[in-house]
């Protein structure tokens, strides 16, 4: 994995100038490394492919649009194989870089021989995509509230109930899958959060986000929070910074900060987090399941998709349930 203790490493000067590097993934066939130029100290992602990968990934690399702080090139270092290299260039990215080069090396271990570095420049564009769409204000307030949501979840939820890399792994929302969390046992929750005073409907965004088909079981929570500047509650970063300390495998930390990073949650962006703050009212559970008031893609005339509707909170007391059955639901000792 890639952390700052790596990249320190990397840092200290050999004699004369070059780079320092150190290999990710030696159970990938593809040459990846992450790198340190010297003197300069810049900070390098660094994958190998032979000809065939860099003529599929020239396409790509045409339609790329720079962003502050981040670069990607592709050279020839011998006849038959091509280096992509992707730089840090702003020092206030630093803490940015390291889950971006963490995700990236990640999918380019995965691919095939002809398209990792497609993969790989496909993987970084996302990666721009995400910074170019993160305000310099940071996330707004709904989204700011809905990581809350989940955050909350994860802690007092999952990482109480089982090991710490399935709980983390199984925060599945920020890849764009139809629920925030898909569990080893099955089980996918979807959570909603909201601070409206007298909350009577739960709002669901598409068609799919309370479809079961191909889970066991499907619980939608719903947490009603108090949201104020200053006070006893917790801020977005108490909450964060209270998962990492839960979280004392390395490997398992830096899929964390990769998720955060996905959402829009960024290190450089810290101080925007401070406030406000939130302190949990009331949390309600409902098992999804037969007779539940939802809207599902079979269900719907063809041609018509990305539906958003609300529910009402009280025509939901029939499908209700307990804290404890859903803790047994996320071990699997349900029955």
């Amino acid at each position: 994995m890639i952390d700052e203790d790596l990249w320190q490493k990397l840092e200290i000067p050999p004699q004369g100038k070059g780079r320092s590097t150190r290999r990710l993934h030696p159970e990938s066939p593809h040459d990846i490394h992450v790198g340190v130029t010297h003197p300069g100290r810049q900070r390098m992602l660094l994958v190998r492919a032979g000809a065939r990968a860099a003529d599929r990934a020239r396409r790509l690399l045409t339609d790329l649009r720079e962003t502050r702080g981040l670069a990607l090139s592709c050279s020839s270092v011998s006849d038959r194989e091509f280096e992509l290299q992707i730089s840090l260039t702003a020092g206030d990215l630093r803490e940015v870089f390291t889950p971006l080069a963490e995700d990236i090396a990640a999918t380019a271990a995965d691919a095939t021989a002809e398209t990792v570095l497609e993969r790989t420049v496909s993987r970084f564009a996302r990666w721009q995509e995400l910074m170019r769409s993160v305000a310099a204000t940071g996330m707004g307030k709904e989204a700011r509230l809905g990581l809350y949501g989940e955050l909350h979840f994860l802690r007092h939820h999952l990482l109480q109930a089982i090991p710490a890399d399935d709980a983390v792994l199984s925060w599945t929302g920020p890849e764009g899958t139809n629920q925030d969390f898909q569990l080893p046992a099955e089980v996918a929750v979807e959570v909603k959060a909201t601070a409206a005073k007298n909350p009577t409907t739960v709002r669901i965004t598409n068609e799919r986000q309370l479809d079961d088909r191909g889970t066991r079981r499907l619980v939608l929570a719903r947490l009603a929070l108090d949201e104020r500047r200053g006070g006893f509650g917790a801020s977005l970063n108490a909450v964060v910074d209270d998962i990492r300390a839960a979280l004392n495998i390395s490997s398992v930390a830096a899929k964390f900060e990769t998720r955060l990073a996905w959402v829009g949650y960024l290190p450089h962006q810290r101080d925007l987090y401070d406030e406000p703050r939130y302190t949990v009212r009331r949390m309600d559970l409902w098992k999804v399941g037969d007779g539940f008031p939802r809207i599902v893609e079979t269900g719907l005339p063809e041609g018509v998709g990305n539906c958003s509707y609300e529910i009402s909170v009280n025509a939901l007391e029939n499908h209700r349930t307990t804290t404890d059955e859903v803790i047994r639901m996320i071990r699997g000792t349900d029955g």
